[in-house]
C-alpha cells in the first residue's frame, strides 16, 4: 500500500506548511501535548489521541515521549495558531528531521503506529492526505489504539455504539443513503429514521470546501464513506461536517 501510494504521489501537492519557529520540548503532558522550555505548552495540530485512560492512552504519551522528550524541534504552520485554551498549535519534526516537504513529522509517526486518529481538521490539504494514509495503514494492521475496541470505526448501521461515543470523537463508516438539502443545511442521511438512525450535516454556506476539494456532496449517495468527528444527538447520532477531511470515500481503500 505505502509503495502505491508513494508511486502515485508524483501527481499529488507535497505537505509543505511553513516553519515558524523552534524550541525544545520540557515534558509530554498527554499523547498530543507538551510543555516547552520556554513555558509555552504546545498541542500537536491535526490528530486526536486517546483520552480515557487505559492503555490506549498511556500508549500514546509514551509514544509521544519517545519522538520529542528533552530534543529541539521545528514547529510548522498547521492550521490555526492557538486553541481556545491558548496553546500554541503546530505540525512538529525533529530538528534534524525538519524539511518541510520531507513528510516526517512527530504526528505522522504517532499515525503510523496507532497512536492517533487524524482530527476532524487539519489546515492543509496535501497534509491531510498524507495523514490519513498513515491512519489507514495502521488502521489496517490492527496497530495501537485499533485494537481497542472502544476506539474502532463504528458502523453507521448500529447507532447505539455511536451514540455510546456522545460528546467525543469517533470515526463511522457506512453506506449514505441518501443527500438531501433543507433550509441552510445539507443532510447526509445514512437511514431511513432521522429519530434514530446515523446522520451527517453540512451547513451550505460550507459547501464550496467540499467541491474545491474535489467532493460533490450529491454524489455521496450509495457510496460508502468514512466520517469522524464529535458524536451529537439530534434525534439519532449525529457528526457536523465543516471540513473535507472529515469525509472519506471508504471504497478507495
Amino acid at each position: 500500500m505505502l509503495l502505491a501510494a508513494e508511486a502515485s504521489a508524483g501527481d499529488k501537492p507535497y505537505c509543505r506548511p511553513t516553519a515558524i519557529g523552534t524550541a525544545t520540548v520540557r515534558a509530554v503532558i498527554d499523547g498530543r501535548t507538551v510543555s516547552l522550555v520556554d513555558g509555552r505548552r504546545l498541542r500537536l495540530a491535526g490528530i486526536e489521541v486517546p483520552h480515557r485512560g487505559g492503555e490506549a492512552t498511556r500508549a500514546a504519551k509514551a509514544a509521544l515521549a519517545n519522538l520529542v522528550a528533552g530534543r529541539a524541534v521545528t514547529l510548522l504552520r498547521l492550521g490555526p495558531a492557538s486553541d481556545r485554551y491558548g496553546r500554541l498549535t503546530a505540525l512538529v519534526a525533529p530538528v534534524s528531521e525538519a524539511a518541510p516537504q520531507d513528510g516526517r513529522s512527530v504526528q505522522l509517526a504517532l499515525l503510523a503506529q496507532g497512536h492517533a486518529r487524524v482530527a476532524a481538521r487539519v489546515g492543509d490539504a496535501a497534509c491531510a492526505a498524507g495523514f490519513l494514509l498513515a491512519e489507514r495503514t495502521a488502521r489496517a494492521a490492527g496497530l495501537g489504539l485499533w485494537s481497542d475496541p472502544h476506539y474502532v470505526v463504528k458502523k453507521s448501521q448500529n447507532p447505539a455504539d455511536i451514540l455510546a461515543q456522545r460528546g467525543h470523537f469517533a470515526v463511522v463508516e457506512g453506506e449514505v443513503l441518501s443527500v438531501r438539502k433543507s433550509g441552510g443545511t445539507i443532510y447526509v442521511n445514512f437511514g431511513r429514521r432521522w429519530s434514530e438512525d446515523f446522520t451527517v450535516t453540512i451547513l451550505k454556506r460550507n459547501e464550496r470546501r467540499f467541491v474545491a476539494a474535489g467532493l460533490e456532496l450529491k454524489e455521496l449517495a450509495s457510496r460508502r464513506v468514512r466520517v469522524r468527528g464529535t458524536v451529537e444527538k439530534r434525534g439519532g447520532p449525529w457528526i457536523e461536517a465543516t471540513h473535507p477531511e472529515q469525509i472519506e470515500i471508504a471504497e478507495r481503500e
